[in-house]
């Protein structure tokens, strides 16, 4: 007798101990529980401590924090027939978590391949400059299209980054070559700019130089200078402008 009911107070407590750690659940801050009860779903619960009855509810547990997933590589003809290979970046996190467990099977994996699909066919219709220039808008259009699609099951779509294009090397080559001919092309720019400006320059300074005859003798006194002040041989016998301007005159009644 002793024996049984030792035994039956050590089957007691084994249940006792089975149906505590059953029932007591802990939820983290960032956690949710969805619980099934006889099938059927009730209130969410947590976070903190949730009790449920063992058998008859199931609790299946959901993290609200944000995830970050990432796109495998994607071979991609854009809209200029180039290939490329794509790869991205997807951060979502779960908003309404019963959506996320009962409106389909793995929300993890269907937002996968969602990413997947929609990176092919919204570069696919991308010219190969917009996919290297317009990172941004491409990024927003991504984001927009996924997240719309994921909705329905509680999945809240945050950001979508493009990380990384390769191209071939032959295209390498070619973007190689058409910026060094836009950096030349800019250089003469910058160039004839800079002539432009030095015509225009010297323009007014002959203008101001005219109307002020001692000017231009002030000018070749200056110039004379700079040249003395150079180490070369050249020997330069300064001229008076009075001795040739009754010549100049002359010359110019001649002309007229």
């Amino acid at each position: 007798m002793f024996q049984v009911g030792f035994s039956g107070l050590i089957l007691a407590v084994l249940l006792i101990v089975y149906f505590l750690s059953s029932a007591i659940k802990i939820l983290r801050e960032y956690e949710r529980g969805v619980v099934f009860r006889l099938g059927r779903i009730i209130p969410v619960k947590g976070p903190g401590l949730v009790i449920i009855w063992p058998i008859i509810d199931k609790l299946v547990k959901v993290s609200l924090r944000t995830v970050t997933m990432d796109v495998p590589s994607q071979d991609i003809i854009t809209k200029d027939n180039v290939t490329v290979k794509v790869n991205a970046v997807v951060y979502f996190r779960v908003v309404e978590p019963i959506k996320a467990i009962t409106e389909v099977a793995d929300f993890e994996y269907a937002t996968s391949l969602i990413s997947q699909t929609t990176l092919r066919s919204v570069l696919g219709q991308s010219q190969l400059d917009d996919l290297l220039s317009k990172r941004d808008e491409l990024n927003a259009q991504l984001q927009k299209i996924i997240d719309e699609q994921t909705e329905p099951w509680g999945v809240k779509v945050s950001t979508v980054e493009v990380k990384n294009v390769d191209l071939p090397v032959e295209m390498q080559r070619a973007i190689a070559k058409q910026a060094e001919a836009e950096r030349e092309r800019r250089a003469k720019v910058i160039h004839a700019e800079g002539e432009f400006q030095a015509s225009q320059k010297l323009a007014d300074a002959a203008a101001i130089i005219g109307t002020q005859p001692s000017a231009i003798q002030l000018r070749f006194l200056q110039t004379l200078t700079e040249i003395s002040a150079e180490k070369n041989s050249t020997i330069i016998f300064p001229v008076p402008i009075d001795l040739i301007e009754p010549l100049l005159k002359k010359m110019k009644k001649e002309a007229e």
